[in-house]
């Protein structure tokens, strides 16, 4: 058995590396030259995965090809099928060559990650005896002959509104439900993982030990919104991914900034820097550019943003008639590690605030995701326009926004202005000269918020605001709605 196995495997050798050779692979032809030569006894169980061009150990770049009696296999599936299926039906936009080239991007990720889902132990049942056997031999191959390759994942970056997450969600939705992975907003990962180390404060590398547990749950981690801007995240995270990097984890994420460009200013932003070369090295990195942003081509449906004299009346007004006219009360949500925040009114999974109350107050995302898991529609009253004078109270807003959109939950509010002119004062460096030179009066001038940070994020918070107010949004809470309620008379 071993001598025929060992046949068979060395004239299919010959085929990888002809392949090997044709697309430039060093890898897949130093597997091939060791098969060919190796004197080590072989078994027949691992033939078919040895021919995947493409493996967690090839680092080409391009997407995996297998090799059966002489023909090559065809995609079938993935995000590019899907996206075309859509395009075709109505659903999506055709034409933006963008979103094509990124989800090509994503495509060549999703064949990679399929054909090798065996080794990288992908699926979340426990492995056989075959994989386990598979999985030494890699590892006793590999380990002699010292290769570090692996499968890069990709880092998604571009303007607001691109497209970014659509198409992330796209390519995590064509995933097979079996499979170990994880996809989850930035804000809501970090949270996680602060939690997770506080119980382990009591460790000598706690760090190390919550990357392997995470590393466990999921070999896929797909991260929308990646933007730094604690001090505490920037700290950790260099070490947090390589610990996850060297347990195979394969990330995939979204991000309004070039991965150089993030943190830009934070401080200590010298010990961040490894990160971001750690960051470029093990995901390939790919711009969407688009001109056009698709949140905002929604007509905006009326009666949910005030702005203006009356706007607080209008806004109590609309509160009432969406609670069915029941009796607000006040009530208490937890949130992690033992808080807890107070809602000063609530009916009918309506909460109400002032915006005083959520944004100039010490809260962050793990108070506000902590809200919309027991509310899934806000008012919030009062939002002013944003500048220097209350810079911070900005920032819990974008974040405040950024959690209501990841949770699909409905916004109702009085402001001061239209979303377009709430951060007109809030620009980034390059922008500050045009900005000040355009200001009518030095009081005007004074309250100019430079902000890098604040700057870019204005743009995702604008494009999101103008959705969540939109016909589509507003249809797809309501269906949202109907089914909570449902749930809500069952419990």
């Amino acid at each position: 058995m071993r001598r025929c196995a060992r046949s068979v495997l060395q004239r299919a050798a010959i085929v990888t590396t002809t392949a090997a050779r044709r697309r430039g692979c060093r890898n897949c032809m130093l597997v091939s030259s060791a098969i060919t030569h190796t004197e080590t006894p072989i078994q027949s169980n691992i033939l078919p995965f040895l021919f995947l061009h493409g493996s967690p150990f090839c680092s080409d770049g391009q997407s995996s090809e297998l090799f059966v009696d002489g023909q090559q296999s065809t995609t079938k599936s993935g995000p590019l099928v899907e996206y075309e299926r859509r395009v075709g039906s109505g659903e999506l936009m055709a034409g933006d060559r963008n979103q094509e080239r990124a989800l090509k991007a994503l495509q060549a990720l999703y064949d990679e990650l399929t054909e090798n889902a065996s080794v990288m132990e992908l699926e979340d049942a426990g492995s056989h005896p075959t994989e386990r056997q598979r999985n030494w031999f890699w590892t006793s191959f590999l380990s002699k002959n010292k290769s570090t390759s692996f499968i890069r994942g990709l880092y998604l970056y571009g303007g607001v509104g691109t497209g970014k997450t659509m198409l992330m969600d796209l390519f995590y939705d064509e995933l097979p439900k079996s499979w170990k992975k994880r996809r989850t907003h930035f804000h809501d990962f970090m949270l996680n993982v602060h939690s997770r180390l506080q119980k382990q404060r009591n460790l000598s590398d706690p760090l190390r030990i919550v990357a392997e547990d995470l590393s466990k749950e999921a070999v896929l981690l797909c991260l929308d919104e990646f933007m730094v801007t604690d001090v505490a995240d920037a700290l950790i995270l260099n070490r947090l991914f390589g610990h996850l990097f060297q347990r195979g984890i394969v990330l995939v994420t979204t991000s309004n900034r070039a991965p150089d460009k993030l943190y830009e200013g934070g401080l200590q932003r010298d010990l961040f820097l490894p990160f971001i070369a750690l960051l470029k090295d093990r995901c390939i990195i790919h711009e969407i550019g688009s001109s056009v942003d698709y949140r905002k081509l929604s007509s905006n449906e009326g009666g949910f943003y005030f702005c203006g004299e009356g706007a607080g009346d209008l806004l109590k007004e609309k509160f009432r008639v969406i609670t069915d006219g029941n009796l607000a009360k006040p009530a208490v949500v937890e949130v992690v590690m033992g808080r807890k925040l107070q809602v000063p009114f609530s009916a009918n999974g309506c909460a109400f605030f002032q915006f005083h109350e959520l944004c100039e107050m010490p809260l962050g995302a793990a108070d506000y995701i902590g809200l919309f898991k027991k509310f899934h529609t806000l008012a919030l009253e009062g939002i002013p326009s944003f500048g220097s004078h209350n810079r911070v109270a900005a920032y819990r807003f974008v974040t405040l926004i950024d959690v209501m959109y990841e949770n699909r939950a409905r916004l109702l509010c009085s402001a001061e202005d239209e979303p377009t002119g709430l951060f007109k004062r809030c620009v980034t460096i390059a922008d500050a000269p045009k900005a000040r030179s355009s200001r009518a009066s030095k009081s005007e001038d004074a309250d100019v918020c430079v902000d890098n940070e604040l700057g870019f994020a204005k743009e995702r918070t604008i494009s999101r605001l103008t959705e969540m107010i939109s016909r589509p949004y507003l249809e797809e809470h309501a269906t949202k709605i109907a089914h909570w309620s449902q749930q809500y008379q069952h419990s």
